[in-house]
């Protein structure tokens, strides 16, 4: 095999034309047979072999630096660059990252996992470089997905007016992760079917060369340059913003790439080259299923079905009971940004296409939009996940919070979603959320408590969130009745003496679990459901520290901020000294692994959970 040959980047410059494609197939064949055992980002990978091969061809790792944008689309970069051997455990924990990540290689020159941020780091980067008189090469490699990302266009902007050396290599697939929406997706829909201008001008020059006063009309066309562009090519808007345009051309025709970012070498200032990429290139399954193997779980290579399967999960739920109270009430809408599948809402854009809005990957956007929606009288839900919902904190409290406006939040994927690793935990919602005005946060443990959280929230006349995690869903609560909602109240939902575990949302499942491993040691655990992570109601708190002697409280959370956090500061505010022992994240950065190995590792395993309890009741 060519690839066993190729352990760093100038050992793709020594290979002959010929052997490129081979070395293509070579690559994607080992990555979808890595990721068939490990799951992870398989499509968006795919789509840009050739692109990476030319690029490690033509620039000079490490000295020259690329910022893959998000980095869902870097595995081939990372098996050129010497990690080839590391993929056997790629997202697992301790292994290799989903995502670039400068810990783990000289190669990688920035963190990324989140949308939109490359060009803005690249700039950053190159400021930095003219700054100290230093001279490479830095290129951003971004999806026309993350172009719906308002923070894309700011460092666009930035970057056009200062005239750094800067490569944009925008990877046009035409879809982030469902199929792209917006003007911008329209756009690049028009310049990926116009005349490619350099070659149009490139052909005049010569023709223009070749007759009499041919120069004094090259003259006059370079005067009328911009107007020409504006005929010529679809491309005008990044030639305004300052970029030099070029594109698009075929991202499969490495010869071509090659030429081309050759030529992005030598261009003074801000360039932009439009690549056009096919997302699952080179594997059936992922060609014809894009979306489904953006992100995709461990599955067989065969016949590309997933091995992980069955059960209802809480986005599931969601969709339904979302579809379920908008056949009921006409106001309610559905937002979501550039996640429909992830968050359950594919069947309600089917049932209601006039009340379903994906405004692409643009978190801040959405937020801001569901207030506008809100305060003319709809009720909004905005399906997003807690780690992309930090990016929208601002709007939260700015435009929902502040103002009182009726936007439901569907937090998804709140607490550590596994694999793809510090990026996407969503451990840091509670303490965001609790501090805004006016706000309600909700945690439903099943889906019998989803159903009732979602009603209740559109009941109420303010802003509110409902946080649930990844997978399925509990169904601890089959022969309990929960008690009605009312205004940050708990509920008991196993008797005990001494200590009681406070456990929220999914964590219920773990506490009632270690209540039963501590019963068998003697100890007869309560277990409580709080149900609110905000507020919290005093006086239901304050009536649990008359029959207990000791709260602990279990989060899928930081401590910091959290909710634990939250009971000590009202119980300090009722002047109740009773031990609150929080359980939960002391670090801020839970790192890659499968869920429940990283809830044993933090102490939040049943088994965990129960001797942290024993040890207490042992002091006590």
């Amino acid at each position: 095999m060519i690839l066993d040959r190729i352990q760093n980047p100038d050992d793709v410059k020594k290979l002959n034309e010929e052997d490129l494609p081979v070395l293509a197939g070579e690559i994607r064949s080992f990555m979808v047979d890595h990721v068939a055992e490990t799951g992870g980002h398989l499509a968006p990978s795919l789509g840009v072999v050739e692109l990476v091969l030319a690029m490690c061809r033509v620039f000079d790792f490490p000295r020259d630096r690329v910022i893959f944008d998000v980095g869902h689309q870097s595995y081939a970069y990372k098996i050129l660059t010497g990690r080839r051997e590391r993929f056997a455990d790629l997202r697992r924990f301790g292994g290799l990252s989903g995502f670039p990540k400068r810990e783990e290689s000289v190669y990688d020159a920035f963190n990324t996992g989140h949308s939109s941020t490359s060009i803005s780091a690249a700039l950053g980067l190159a400021v930095a470089r003219d700054l100290k008189g230093e001279d490479y090469k830095i290129i951003s490699v971004i999806g026309d997905g993350a172009l719906t990302g308002g923070m894309a266009y700011e460092a666009l902007n930035n970057a056009g007016s200062r005239r750094e050396d800067l490569i944009v290599i925008l990877n046009d697939n035409q879809m982030s992760i469902s199929k792209n929406v917006g003007a911008m997706a329209n756009y690049l829909a028009k310049a990926r079917t116009a005349p490619h201008y350099d070659r149009r001008k490139q052909h005049l020059k010569k023709v223009l060369s070749r007759t009499g006063g041919g120069a004094r009309v090259l003259s006059g066309m370079r005067r009328v340059r911009d107007s020409l562009k504006n005929l010529m090519v679809q491309g005008m808007f990044f030639e305004e913003m300052g970029f030099t345009y070029l594109g698009p051309i075929d991202g499969h025709d490495l010869p071509q790439i090659e030429q081309y970012l050759q030529y992005c070498r030598n261009v003074k200032g801000p360039v932009l080259l439009h690549v056009l990429t096919k997302k699952g290139k080179g594997y059936p399954f992922a060609e014809q299923e894009p979306d489904r193997f953006h992100g995709i779980s461990a599955f067989d290579p065969k016949t590309g079905k997933t091995k992980n399967g069955g059960g209802r999960s809480f986005s599931t739920v969601f969709g339904e009971t979302l579809i379920d109270l908008a056949k009921e009430d006409p106001r309610i809408l559905a937002v979501t940004a550039a996640m429909p599948d992830g968050t359950g809402l594919n069947p309600f854009a089917k049932m209601f296409p006039d009340r379903f809005f994906d405004v692409g990957i643009a978190e801040a956007h959405a937020v801001t939009y569901c207030a506008g929606l809100a305060e003319n009288g709809m009720k909004p839900c905005a399906a997003i996940y807690s780690s992309f919902l930090q990016r929208g904190t601002d709007q939260i409290f700015h435009d929902v919070a502040l103002q009182n406006l009726p936007v439901v939040f569907a937090v998804d994927r709140a607490g550590v979603v596994g694999e793809d690793g510090e990026t996407h935990q969503g451990i840091f919602d509670i303490a965001l959320l609790r501090a805004f005005p006016n706000l309600t946060l909700l945690s439903p443990s099943t889906e019998k408590e989803m159903k009732q959280m979602f009603p209740y929230a559109f009941s109420l006349d303010s802003p509110v969130a409902l946080r649930y995690p990844r997978g399925k869903v509990s169904e601890w609560d089959r022969d309990f009745e929960h008690e009605p909602l009312s205004d940050g109240r708990g509920e008991i939902v196993k008797k005990g003496k001494g200590v009681v575990l406070i456990a929220l949302g999914i964590m219920m499942d773990n506490a009632l679990a270690a209540a039963e491993i501590l019963k068998q040691k003697g100890i007869e655990a309560g277990v409580c459901n709080p149900r609110f992570a905000s507020p919290l109601n005093i006086d239901f708190y304050k009536e649990l520290a008359e029959e207990y002697d000791t709260f602990v409280t279990v989060e899928d959370h930081v401590l910091a901020g959290g909710f634990g956090s939250a009971l000590r500061e009202l119980m300090a505010a009722a002047k109740r000294d009773i031990p609150v022992v929080s359980l939960g994240y002391d670090v801020g950065m839970v790192p890659q692994g499968k869920r429940e190995e990283l809830l044993a590792r933090y102490g939040l395993s049943a088994e965990k959970i129960a001797e942290r309890v024993a040890e207490i009741e042992s002091k006590s």
